[in-house]
C-alpha cells in the first residue's frame, strides 16, 4: 500500500560529534575554527545517506506515515512501520468523509508489536480496523517513534565508522552530489556500503 513518510521531531544529537570527526580528520582546532560548520553539515548529511540507505533511524526521532485507508484484507491485516527500530506508537487517528479526525485507542483498537526488524500494528483478535468510507487525501496518519536510542552510544559502531568514511571522503572531495538523499547506493564505496549492508532493512 502506498505511504508518506514525514519527519516530524529530528534527532536530538548525532551519532558523531563535532570533535570525533575532527579527530578522525585530524583538524587542527587550536587555530582553526572556520570549518566547523563545514564539517557539522557533513555530519547531519553522512547520518541521513546511511539511515536513509539502512531504512533505519539512529537516534531517537517521530515519524508520521500517512495511509489512503485501513488495510481490508483479514490475511492482510497487520500494518508494517517502515522504518526500524520502531520504539513507540504514539497515536493513530483516520478522518471520516466528512473530514473529522478519530483517534483509535491502544489495545482496545490496535495492538502493536516491536519485536521484529520492522514495527507491525494490527487490529486486537477477532477485531479490524474501521472499514468506514475515508476523507480522500491521506486519512489515515501514525504517529511514531523510533531509533537504536536516546544516544551516540546507542548507534552500532559500525554505522559510525561507515559515517566517517563517508565524512573524511566528501571533506577531502569538495564536488560532491548536493542532494545526497538522491545517490544510487551502488555509488558507495565497497566498504560502506558492506558496512551498512549487515542491517540493511530491504522494504516491499
Amino acid at each position: 500500500m502506498h505511504y508518506n513518510l514525514t519527519l516530524i521531531t529530528p534527532p536530538a544529537v548525532e551519532p558523531l560529534s563535532l570533535a570525533d570527526v575532527q579527530n578522525y580528520l585530524r583538524i587542527d582546532t587550536t587555530n582553526d575554527t572556520l570549518e566547523d560548520a563545514y564539517v557539522t553539515s557533513l555530519i547531519v548529511s553522512a547520518r541521513e545517506y546511511c539511515e536513509n540507505f539502512q531504512n533505519r533511524a539512529y537516534i531517537t526521532q517521530t515519524w508520521e506515515m500517512a495511509l489512503p485507508r485501513f488495510p481490508f484484507s483479514a490475511e492482510a491485516m497487520a500494518i508494517e512501520i517502515p522504518k526500524g527500530k520502531l520504539q513507540t506508537i504514539e497515536s493513530i487517528t483516520y478522518k471520516d468523509t466528512a473530514g473529522v479526525e478519530n483517534t483509535l485507542v491502544p489495545e482496545l483498537e490496535y495492538a502493536v508489536s516491536n519485536r521484529g526488524i520492522l514495527g507491525r500494528i494490527s487490529p486486537p483478535f477477532g477485531k479490524v480496523f474501521p472499514l468506514d468510507i475515508l476523507y480522500p487525501l491521506d486519512p489515515v496518519v501514525i504517529r511514531f517513534t523510533c531509533g537504536y536510542g536516546d544516544g551516540p552510544e546507542d548507534v552500532p559502531a559500525r554505522v559510525k565508522q561507515a559515517m566517517m568514511l563517508l565524512i573524511a571522503h566528501w571533506y577531502e572531495n569538495r564536488v560532491v552530489v548536493n542532494d545526497l538523499r538522491g545517490v544510487n547506493p551502488v555509488e558507495l564505496t565497497f566498504t560502506v556500503s558492506s558496512l551498512l549492508s549487515q542491517n540493511r532493512i530491504a522494504l516491499v
